[in-house]
């Protein structure tokens, strides 16, 4: 991997990771692309990227996640977060495998489009607005929705979330927050886990040159992210799900295609 490379990957990690379009998907396809081979130091890349993305989320939503007065916050995400760490662990080969097969992430990202053009007709009477107002037990139901993140790869974690959210009647701006806020620890989690897995088995990977390129991405990483979490809630209130659902299924056509071509 070159810096043009890692850079390109981390502006696709940066503005996918927190849309409801896959990030898995779109790295997973961007990778062939641009002639990036799966190597030790590619896949500590893309975990390391992530963490960057993660940061954004705290930036931007500091005051609430430094704001150590309001327990309940923390309490909610713990609860929303058990269900993808229980079933990560118990699923880790079935998710492994998965990963690996680009045809069901491309079937997966159409899927998800056809669902996304009636998400907004199916929910119209949302009644929480605040994060605050989300119930413990609404906050382990966002989470069990988490979950089909990743029993069907391509489906999107922020997707999953985000309709969860709006199933237990939060609006579209109180359901992405939720999802933004639950991103951190699932995040985290699945990011260390990796990122000590990528390191036990490869303790030299990480050499003063690739120490600088992710550095370097995961600076671009973030602030890309930061851009698109505060571009989405706005867009998502004045839009909806339908335009999301017409590029998922756009995209996974072209993936589709690439496939069928054996270019990726």
């Amino acid at each position: 991997m070159n810096i043009i490379q890692a850079i390109i990957l981390s502006i696709v990690e940066g503005l996918t990771e927190f849309l409801p379009i896959s990030s898995t998907a779109h790295m997973k396809f961007t990778n062939p692309i641009i002639g990036v081979a799966s190597t030790p130091f590619s896949d500590m890349f893309e975990i390391v990227i992530q963490l960057a993305a993660i940061l954004a989320v705290v930036v931007v939503y500091w005051k609430k996640f430094f704001d150590f007065s309001r327990i309940g916050f923390y309490v909610r995400l713990i609860i929303a977060v058990i269900p993808a760490l229980i079933f990560g662990a118990l699923l880790k080969k079935y998710i492994d495998a998965a990963l690996s097969n680009i045809y069901i992430i491309a079937v997966v990202m159409i899927a998800g489009g056809v669902l996304f053009l009636f998400v907004d007709k199916a929910f119209k009477h949302q009644t929480i607005d605040n994060e605050k107002q989300v119930s413990n037990m609404a906050a382990f139901r966002i989470g069990c929705f988490q979950v089909l993140s990743i029993l069907l790869p391509g489906f999107s974690r922020s997707a999953a979330t985000i309709i969860g959210g709006m199933t237990q009647k939060l609006t579209r701006k109180a359901a992405a927050e939720f999802s933004f806020f639950l991103a951190v620890p699932t995040m985290l989690a699945a990011s260390v886990k990796s990122f000590w897995d990528v390191h036990k088995e490869h303790p030299d990977v990480l050499t003063s040159n690739n120490f600088s390129m992710l550095g370097i991405s995961s600076i671009v990483t973030f602030f890309v992210a930061i851009i698109v979490i505060r571009f989405f809630i706005g867009f998502l209130q004045k839009h909806g799900f339908k335009v999301w659902g017409y590029y998922r299924i756009i995209v996974g056509t072209v993936m589709l295609f690439l496939i069928w071509r054996h270019i990726v």
